[in-house]
């Protein structure tokens, strides 16, 4: 998504964007194909090669985004320094708040009364 919201205002040149996960296990591999088939909806590509995430790239960039919690810790525990530590950031920390968390929920939760009513036939 960040990639599409960048290409659409005219900056790729300027920023150099990279995904990558705090564990190797899927290295290699294509994205998810749920997260291709989402992103499809959207009308955003959802495309490249799973990489892990190396001390290293604490150099290379300025701003490290974590997805949640979890990936904020397992970051931390690689930073090379303090200064490398202050670049990671949680990707939330830059929402509107729970305003756009209550429309997450509302739809995750009407989705939710979907499924059971198409299962238990309600």
């Amino acid at each position: 998504m960040f990639r599409q919201l960048v290409s659409d205002a005219g900056l790729e040149a300027a920023l150099d964007i990279d995904s990558a996960g705090t564990a190797g296990y899927h290295s290699g591999e294509p994205p998810d194909r749920r997260a291709r088939a989402a992103g499809k909806r959207a009308g955003i590509a959802v495309a490249g090669q799973a990489r892990q995430f190396l001390a290293a790239d604490f150099e290379h960039f300025e701003y490290v985004i974590a997805m949640d919690a979890s990936n904020v810790t397992d970051l931390q525990r690689i930073a090379p320094s303090l200064d490398a530590a202050r670049k990671i950031r949680l990707l939330r920390s830059f929402d509107a708040g729970f305003d756009e968390v209550l429309e997450l929920c509302r739809t995750a939760c009407v989705r939710l009364l979907q499924e059971i009513r198409k299962e238990h036939r309600l």
